[in-house]
């Protein structure tokens, strides 16, 4: 019986196409190998890279560690030198001595000084030159210690006469009187415009209307009163016989 050979494969022809399709199939799986290892690292580096970058830099620059260390470092200023203080320097604190009053508090007390009382002082009544009608008072401190002076209470009054001086002039300020220091008050005993009066030689003073008064011999007495002033205590003479 006849073979068709037709029908027969070849076997050595599907021997090479399968080696040939082998050797295809090998040579793109190392392609594919080769691109996989590829981007891996180049995944690898770009992770790294942003790592890098995001990592914080421990480098210092020369200006930077400057001024860290400036602001870090607390001042060796004295904190009464001025250095801190707006610019105001030791030598702006040196003022000369005034020769006003030391100013107190209106509260009865001044750092632990209390008020003068009427039997702390000395007083010295003078009849003025200038103006005409006017005596000067002098108060003075005859203690050891400080006291805290009330400038607006004073109460002048004449012996035989109702009712105390009127005041005139500006309030002053409670001030602190030193030991031995004086402070000054005006009195106009008459108005040059007002007939008659009570001739007098003493006047009686409280520093506060709720003391008892002191009687005061006027010098280059007697004086004529009939219309009685007095000021607020000043710290100049000058001041007193302004009004």
């Amino acid at each position: 019986m006849g073979h068709d050979h037709r029908d027969i494969p070849n076997p050595g022809g599907l021997l090479m196409v399968y080696a040939a399709r082998s050797r295809r199939t090998t040579a793109v799986l190392a392609a594919l190998s080769l691109g996989i290892m590829a981007l891996t690292a180049c995944n690898g580096d770009a992770e790294k890279d942003t790592a890098d970058s995001a990592a914080p830099s421990t480098a210092v620059s020369p200006s930077t560690a400057g001024t860290d260390k400036g602001a870090g470092t607390p001042s060796t200023a004295d904190p009464g030198d001025g250095a801190g203080d707006g610019g105001t320097s030791a030598d702006s604190d040196s003022t000369p001595p005034s020769s006003e009053p030391e100013p107190g508090a209106d509260d009865g007390q001044d750092g632990g000084v209390g008020m003068c009382e009427t039997t702390d002082l000395t007083y010295n009544v003078t009849v003025a030159s200038r103006p005409v009608n006017h005596a000067l008072l002098t108060a003075t401190n005859k203690g050891s210690a400080p006291c805290l002076l009330p400038a607006n209470e004073l109460v002048i009054t004449i012996p035989g006469l109702d009712g105390a001086a009127e005041h005139v002039g500006p309030d002053g300020k409670d001030w602190i009187l030193k030991a031995g220091e004086s402070a000054y008050a005006g009195i106009m005993f008459s108005r040059a415009d007002t007939a008659g009066g009570k001739s007098a030689e003493k006047v009686e003073i409280a520093l506060t209307a709720s003391e008892s008064p002191t009687t005061v011999l006027i010098n280059d007495g007697p004086v004529t009163v009939n219309d009685g002033q007095v000021t607020s205590f000043f710290g100049t003479a000058e001041d007193a016989l302004t009004y």
